[in-house]
């Protein structure tokens, strides 16, 4: 099956495509009575190009070395030579007989054969030119293995100048291939990867030359040896990390917060399409070791661990993963055997029969952990807070509903969070948290025993059920709140316990108390930063960022610094314990910018996972109480904490800077730039002194060294409120109003509360008026403020008696008489776009592409597509992604969809599955929505001031034109196979047999589906990024866009 992983492949495949499905309407055409037109001209060009590609691709196989190309390149050849006779064949039979059926099966199955055939070559060369990168990495792998053979200065000169070249021809050619990718994710790992191994490479020499002059200066290297041992393995699991990407070819979208379900029925197919590849490896002793089938083994192995660490059943699990490592271990040994030649030794011929059962029973084991998994209706909760309290919100909606205590499970973890996150928090949040978490918790007991008692549906338990909701969301606001108050507090100062480390490391020897302090300061620091790794870790968790890519991002730098961290300590160790080794220090300082580096990193995510101002003002608020403290610190006349609370004051104030001026440099709109930093002027540096601070710091020293002096206390309040009013500006500039409704729509109201009320203006005199209904709402529901409700047209006065018309002089004019031909005219259709959404069909569990194309319907419907374009487009590939799971024969009724999509109705849309021109169509359709989602993300993009949401934007929208370039030839494949399974009768007598097989077109099939959910997951992201980006659009620029909320018909 076609494969997308570099542009090269796509380039190639994409026109292939376009000629195959000409191919496929003529053949469709000509099955409706038409006669074939003559092919010989077009069949002929096709032929002189394949043999110009056969002979290319041999003049390949002879000057290649790679084993594995000269066994995997010729099959594919000889397909596109059979591919191509068979259209040459077709093309004489047609010009003799142009309704002649066997003929028309010939083309159609060298159309295929053309495409699958260039596909499978073009991918066996791709996979050559991996392998050469692959060596190289091993190369650098194994001058890393012999860094404990260098003991010697002369040892290292010469390790440093043959590691060098190796090392540099592996970052060009990685990066070479990083940028021919075409999988986003795939490109950011091997970006990331070798980005540390560039930056762990100065490191790794420094630390062997400490290991080296400790050594030679006779004392104990041992800690030496453990910082070296730690940076080889370090970059040998990056080099392993960019060898692991280098051979990826698909990615799933979502499959980071995935169901269940979904994820181990993807790996499920995974497992039965490289089952016969592992298992013809097994059967041939010769087989070489990295082919094809070695490499469907081990996905085989990767795709039964996924399907383990998803089992509801402990049992499962443990079993899969038992035998999956026996597998291992038995393929290395076999792997030994065939590498020295005795692949044919009885030994082998055992051990491979023994793998081979072993992976049927695997399979088996996985089948049934997949239905014990589903059969038990078990889900796992959210990863995130939100997500959690998601699942429990639409568990209370529904109390009577059995989830399988998901709900219950999900509401219970939001609890535990907050009680984690109580535990660290100050005293007034700590118990109003903590409060929340108990009353919460309470609720959901009470409502878990009457569903347990059968009374979910109850009027109680509703009640009891919209309480719970509304506790769950003051608990998910409260749990933000505490962790931004967390993220203030923790990250006021990131960097003094590793000044104290290194201070504390070269204390002169002899000193009193040397090796206490150093002992303290070391604990100190490593306490420091486990704690911020853990706050930004629970900010990730349950901070409400909604960026994927961000939270992942926490996750994986917070893993760094852990990771980091005792490193650090043994290099300030190994300095404390000879302080005159120069080759020390700068191993120490070169860990400590690491260190830095990443915690500055680690900084720099936190705040673009909570809000600025929020954050601010909770540095406010402590600057507030530090400010209490300084005042009782002066009346009890006690310098040391005078001065202990104003620095904290101060670092609180230049936290306020770098929020401040990150929010400046992210932004593009100079009102908004000159707005925050004339705040800022403040509180700015000026020659490296801060204005505003420095006077409060002095201040406060002039108090510490006479707390009794009235002068110096008035002084020190003085410069401390022009700080905080400093601090205050600086919070107003900062604070944007998001022009977003943030409040979700409040429930639905007790009929009761629907009155009829009369406008004041009719509520006397003899008229005639249509009542007005009116609802009393939820004040905190006020509609979007960025695109604000139309006021209702005036009330018109209403009709008065005759009379008092002649008292401004004349009786009314007479109205026209009715006329009897004239219609009158249609009102204008209502502004809804309700038609589309009552033609799109429910899914169905079977229907993995309807589910795909209703979760972006359900994404768009939020919003009005009035004044939006990105959502019209949105709704429309939706909608073109359902009539496309009709036509990849996937059952459902399609009534009135095409009406809604502007199509014609065709006869072959009952639910059976459709015509190859129209799946063919569909999809064209569908890429050309594509890229025009994309377009009108990208002129988003360009009007938004804001250079991260800009970022993200541009990031998942870029990413689609490729998705809808691969349906279309995905597409093109599989309407080859429609109805081509059966042989058709030859003239003859005798029957052609097709080499398309049902287990080819399941292949084929899957490979649809999965990349009609990617596409559908990142036209969803886009949707999402798109909504954050249009709060911050240059205002002008002209350009509009509008995000209404649709709102339920009791709010309107």
């Amino acid at each position: 099956m076609p494969v997308f992983h570099t542009k090269t492949i796509e380039s190639i495949l994409e026109p292939v495509a376009q000629q195959v499905s000409r191919l496929v309407i003529l053949h469709e055409e000509a099955e409706d009575g038409n006669a074939m037109p003559d092919l010989a001209r077009p069949v002929q060009t096709v032929k002189l190009a394949v043999d110009n590609l056969v002979k290319v691709g041999y003049d390949t196989i002879n000057s290649s070395e790679d084993q594995i190309l000269k066994q995997d390149m010729p099959p594919a050849l000889n397909r596109v030579e059979e591919a191509s006779l068979l259209l040459l064949q077709a093309s004489e039979m047609l010009r003799a007989d142009p309704f002649s059926a066997p003929a028309r099966k010939k083309l159609i199955e060298g159309s295929r054969g053309i495409l699958q055939g260039t596909s499978s070559l073009l991918l066996a060369f791709d996979e050559s030119e991996v392998r050469k990168i692959i060596r190289v990495c091993k190369n650098v792998l194994e001058y890393l293995a012999i860094t404990e053979v260098v003991e010697r200065m002369e040892d290292l000169v010469t390790y440093v100048r043959n590691l060098t070249p190796v090392l540099t021809r592996m970052t060009k050619e990685v990066d070479a291939r990083e940028k021919e990718l075409t999988h986003q994710v795939h490109r950011e790992m091997l970006v990331r990867s070798l980005e540390q191994v560039k930056n762990l490479t100065p490191v790794l020499i420094s630390g062997i030359k400490t290991f080296i002059t400790v050594k030679d200066s006779g004392k104990n290297p041992q800690d030496t040896q453990a910082n070296r041992d730690y940076l080889v393995r370090k970059m040998s699991d990056e080099i392993h990390e960019i060898i692991r990407v280098l051979q990826l070819t698909t990615y799933d979208e979502e499959e980071w917060d995935a169901d269940d379900i979904t994820v181990m029925k993807k790996a499920q197919s995974g497992i039965e399409q490289k089952m016969k590849q592992a298992t013809d490896w097994l059967q041939d002793p010769a087989a070489l070791i990295g082919s094809l089938g070695d490499k469907a083994l081990h996905q085989v192995l990767d795709d039964a661990r996924k399907i383990a660490e998803r089992c509801t059943n402990p049992a499962d699990r443990d079993q899969i993963l038992k035998t999956v490592g026996d597998i291992e271990s038995m393929v290395d040994a076999l792997c030994e055997l065939r590498q020295l030649g005795k692949g044919d030794s009885p030994q082998a011929m055992s051990l491979a029969r023994e793998i081979q059962k072993k992976l049927g029973d695997l399979q088996n084991m996985t089948n049934v952990a997949i239905a014990n998994t589903e059969r038990s209706g078990i889900r796992r909760p959210a990863p995130t807070v939100d997500g959690k309290v998601e699942q429990a919100r639409t568990w209370l909606a529904n109390p009577g509903m059995d989830d399988k205590g998901l709900g219950e499970q999900a509401t219970r973890l939001v609890v535990s969070e907050g009680r984690k996150i109580a535990n660290s928090c100050p005293e007034p949040m700590r118990k109003e948290l903590l409060r929340l978490c108990d009353e919460t918790e309470i609720l959901t007991n009470q409502l878990a025993d009457l569903i347990r008692n059968g009374q979910g549906n109850s009027p109680q338990a509703r009640a009891i059920a919209n309480h719970l909701s509304e506790k769950l969301f003051q608990l998910k606001n409260k749990i933000k709140e505490a962790l931004i108050n967390q993220v203030a507090e923790d990250f006021i100062d990131i960097s003094t316990p590793l000044k104290h480390l290194s201070e504390a490391s070269i204390v002169p020897i002899g000193t009193p108390g040397r090796d206490q302090n150093f002992a303290e300061k070391s604990q100190n620091f490593e306490g420091h930063a486990n704690k911020l790794a853990d706050t930004a870790k629970m900010v990730a968790t349950a901070g409400g960022c909604r960026n994927k890519k961000t939270v992942e991002e926490i996750f994986k730098t917070s893993a760094q610094v852990d990771d980091l961290t005792p490193q650090v300590t043994t290099a300030a160790k190994i300095v404390f314990q000879d302080p005159g080794n120069q080759a020390a220090q700068e191993h120490f300082d070169l860990m400590k910018k690491r260190w830095m580096d990443n915690m500055e990193r680690l900084r720099g995510l936190v705040d673009e996972a909570v809000d600025s101002s929020a954050l601010i003002k909770a540095e406010e608020e402590g600057i507030m109480r530090d400010t209490e403290r300084v005042e009782d610190a002066i009346q009890m006349k006690d310098p040391p904490r005078i001065g202990a609370h104003a620095s904290n004051i101060a670092r609180r104030a230049n936290r306020v800077l770098q929020v401040a001026q990150q929010e400046a440099e992210n932004s593009e709109d100079p009102k908004y730039v000159d707005h925050v930093n004339q705040a800022a002027s403040n509180l700015r540096a000026n020659l490296g002194v801060v204005e505003s601070i420095a006077p409060m710091v002095q201040g406060a020293k002039g108090v510490s060294m006479n707390p009794a002096d009235t002068n110096a206390q008035q002084n020190w309040r003085k410069a401390n409120q022009t700080l905080i009013d400093a601090v205050r500006d600086v919070r107003g500039a900062v604070t944007v109003d998001a022009g977003v409704d943030q409040f979700p729509p409040p429930p639905p109201p007790d009929l009761s509360e629907l009155k009829i009320s009369v406008p004041d203006q009719f509520a006397d005199g003899p008229i005639m008026y249509q009542p007005q209904a009116t609802l009393h709402q939820d004040p905190l529901y006020q509609g979007q403020s960025c695109a604000p409700l139309v006021p209702p047209p005036p009330v018109p006065p209403p009709p008065q008696e005759y009379g008092f018309y002649g008292r401004d002089g004349g009786a009314p004019p007479r109205p026209p008489l009715p006329n009897d031909n004239a219609t009158p005219p249609r009102p204008p259709p209502p502004e809804t776009d309700d038609e589309d959404e009552a033609a799109f069909p429910t899914p169905q569990a079977n229907q993995p592409i309807m589910m795909a194309a209703h979760a972006l319907h359900m994404e768009a419907k939020q919003w009005s597509s009035k004044d939006n374009d990105i959502i019209a487009a949105a709704k429309k590939m939706a909608l073109l992604m359902a009539k496309l799971s009709q036509l990849v024969r996937i059952p459902f009724d399609f009534k009135g969809l095409n009406s809604v999509l502007g199509l014609k109705e065709s006869p072959v849309l009952g639910g059976e599955g459709g015509s190859k021109k129209d799946l063919i169509a569909t999809a064209k359709s569908i890429a050309e929505s594509s890229e025009e989602v994309t377009r009108l993300a990208k002129k988003l993009a360009a009007e938004c001031t804001d250079k991260q949401m800009r970022k993200n934007l541009l990031q998942v929208c870029e990413r689609i034109p490729t998705i809808g370039t691969q349906l279309k030839i995905l597409s093109t494949v599989k309407a080859t196979m429609l109805g081509a399974q059966e042989p058709i009768p030859a003239p003859d007598g005798s029957e052609i047999e097709c080499e398309s097989s049902s287990k080819e077109d399941q292949e084929a099939t899957e490979m649809l589906v999965g990349n009609a959910q990617n596409l559908m997951q990142a036209v969803k992201e886009t949707v999402r990024a798109a909504e954050a980006a249009s709060i911050k659009i240059r205002v002008d620029s002209g350009y509009t866009i509008r995000w209404l909320r649709r709102r339920p018909w009791y709010t309107s």
